[in-house]
């Protein structure tokens, strides 16, 4: 797996800033999650319930729905694929590996990387995009700031929850 540093603090391009950044949570993520048992990464240590392959989970369908679905206007199913229907939670089946959802993971951020590089920030998601009201239409660079945005939320919670866990600390 390629390794994303964080962006250069000479880098003045806002499109390769919000991507690289994007790039570099990404990395976080799956650094933070490297090394965890199988057991742990199905084990929730907070009240909410979610555990850490469940936010993997997640953030590969935040993928898909923000830049694929949203801004792209691809028909794509399932778009809410993390969530249980019946409660809410982000959820992962016992027939789910870690390796699978890894997968799924990289394969919608390598989209999403392919769809933002294609497009320049201030153009519009299409018609056709998952957004509400339907003709509520974002600009690239409003979706990409919600996404990093988004990461740095979820990544200082799985802080937390590695420490919980194991004790591992740090990058």
């Amino acid at each position: 797996m390629t390794h994303f540093p964080e962006p250069a603090d000479t880098l003045t391009d806002p499109h390769e800033l919000l991507l690289g950044y994007l790039d570099y949570y990404r990395d976080a993520l799956l650094r933070k999650l490297d090394g965890m048992s199988e057991r742990d990464l199905r084990t929730s240590r907070l009240p909410s319930g979610w555990t850490p392959l469940a936010m993997l989970k997640h953030l590969a369908f935040v993928e898909r729905r923000w830049l694929r679905w949203g801004f792209a206007g691809e028909q794509v199913d399932p778009v809410w694929g993390e969530t249980d229907p019946e409660t809410g939670r982000w959820t992962v089946s016992a027939d789910e590996s870690p390796e699978e959802i890894k997968k799924l993971f990289l394969d919608e951020c390598a989209r999403s990387r392919t769809i933002a590089a294609g497009a320049r920030l201030h153009e519009t998601a299409r018609s056709g995009g998952g957004f509400n009201p339907p003709d509520h239409h974002p600009t690239l660079s409003w979706i990409l700031f919600h996404l990093l945005q988004e990461y740095a939320r979820h990544v200082g919670q799985l802080d937390v929850v590695r420490e919980l866990a194991d004790g591992a600390t740090g990058e």
